[in-house]
């Protein structure tokens, strides 16, 4: 295995795989800051020309944490398909980067290709792809998972309501949830962020966005985004679920961070086999974001990019119906400026796919990023080109309980229009019987919230 190459006659040598995965990664002020980047942009092309010539054996061999030492580790590696691993052990970095942009259309064939490559892998090749590379692979891959209705096929751009208050307030979340159906957004999940995380809250708005949602005939899914031990609680206590939701992280250690485990989210996905108002056989709802291993001192050295993507190993170990990456969530310390933002949603959302995972994004700023709603503009209508399933749909794109800046329900709408996508196709009809949507576009009861009365 060469760790070392010379470009322009100096020798640029690597101590370890996780050191060139590292700086072989696009610039990113996290990594900069927790001192695993390229010092420069020669370093950079050199760790790339190195992984380039790595293989899939290599990668697979030396991951960012030890096998004995992290649940995470083991679940990657254990889940392979052993015989596709077998196949593509010996091919390069750069032989698997031009295999994965050769298939044409068939995301089935990548798809069957991906269940022999470990997270990192499938990070490397991210690395050795423009945002346009990305932009094409990912547009191939169409990961479905069903829990009311089925999410991820080609063509569908769905959307989840984020109705959040800062209190909680019915009215409140009333007001933004019936706005944004209104505007035929919704159709991945009517799902709030709670301000309070206690059973008796989680069951009171779980109770109120399933009302909605009977009393309307909306075919969708409903979530309360508390975390997993309150909603495995409010489960086995009755609370209507269709969906059960957790943050989760690369490593053990940053798992453990958010008060959560591997064995956690397997209770997790039983409890919702047993008690789920939902059909199935997808039940579970998984959120990531570059650099939370970092920000909890458990990146074991590694860069965000490729923790980020052991994320969606772990993922896909329990079926997801949902997925998505809060890109710029954790602020310019780790994601600098709208540059970086779009490169990391790019890359989230081609290795959430590759791993078979319908992949979401939610495109945001804080406001203390270098980053306006240009920016986020911007970035929906790639990640849109990209084949992303869904994204947010928040009142006039400014999460007032979060406090950061995401994408409103005229921006999907618009998104949908500009490249031909479509909401998940019961939802379509339940949104042209309302005159919600009609053909397609927005209809003559677009935002009038008197259709609900």
């Amino acid at each position: 295995m060469n760790l070392k190459c010379t470009l322009y006659g100096e020798v640029y040598s690597f101590s370890s795989v996780k050191e060139v995965l590292a700086k072989a990664n696009e610039p990113k002020s996290g990594d900069m800051l927790a001192g695993v980047a390229a010092s420069s942009p020669r370093e950079r092309m050199a760790a790339k020309l190195v992984l380039s010539q790595l293989t899939v054996r290599d990668i697979t061999e030396n991951p960012s944490v030890p096998y004995e030492a992290d649940e995470v580790t083991r679940i990657i590696l254990d889940d392979l398909d052993q015989n596709v691993y077998s196949s593509l052990a010996g091919l390069s970095i750069g032989e698997l980067r031009e295999k994965i942009l050769s298939y044409g259309s068939d995301g089935a064939a990548l798809l069957r290709m991906s269940r022999g490559l470990s997270s990192e892998t499938i990070a490397a090749a991210a690395k050795l792809m423009g945002n346009l590379d990305l932009i094409y692979a990912a547009n191939k891959i169409h990961p479905t998972a069903h829990c009311c209705t089925t999410i991820g096929r080609k063509g569908i751009f769905s959307s989840r309501v984020q109705p959040n208050h800062p209190t909680d307030s019915v009215k409140g979340v009333t007001a933004s949830l019936l706005e944004g159906l209104s505007y035929a957004s919704g159709d991945a999940v009517l799902g709030l962020n709670p301000a309070i995380d206690t059973v008796e809250s989680t069951t009171a708005i779980l109770r109120l966005l399933n009302d909605v949602k009977e009393r309307y005939g909306i075919p969708t899914q409903t979530c309360v985004l508390s975390h997993i031990s309150t909603q495995i609680k409010a489960a086995r206590s009755g609370a209507p679920m269709n969906l059960c939701f957790q943050s989760i992280a690369g490593s053990e250690k940053a798992l453990n961070s958010f008060g959560t485990s591997a064995e956690m989210l397997a209770e997790g996905l039983a409890v919702m086999e047993e008690y789920s108002l939902a059909q199935g056989p997808d039940y579970m709802y998984f959120e990531t974001g570059q650099a939370s291993e970092l920000s909890s001192d458990a990146n074991f050295g590694t860069d965000q990019q490729t923790m980020e993507s052991r994320c969606y190993g772990l993922a896909r170990h329990y079926h997801p119906f949902l997925v998505n990456t809060v890109v710029g969530f954790m602020g310019p310390e780790y994601l600098y400026d709208g540059k970086q933002i779009m490169r990391a949603a790019l890359e989230d959302v081609f290795c959430g796919k590759m791993h078979g995972l319908p992949m979401g994004c939610d495109c945001c700023y804080t406001n203390h990023a270098q980053a306006d709603q240009n920016d986020i503009d911007s970035l929906i209508t790639v990640i849109g080109a990209a084949g992303c399933c869904y994204v947010m749909g928040v009142p006039s794109a400014d999460d007032v309980m979060l406090m950061y800046q995401s994408t409103g329900f005229h921006d999907i709408q618009a998104v949908r229009e500009i490249l031909g996508l479509r909401p998940i196709p019961e939802f379509e009809a339940w949104a042209e019987k309302l005159g919600i949507l009609e053909n397609g576009k927005l209809g003559r009861n677009a935002g009038d919230l008197t259709i609900f009365e």
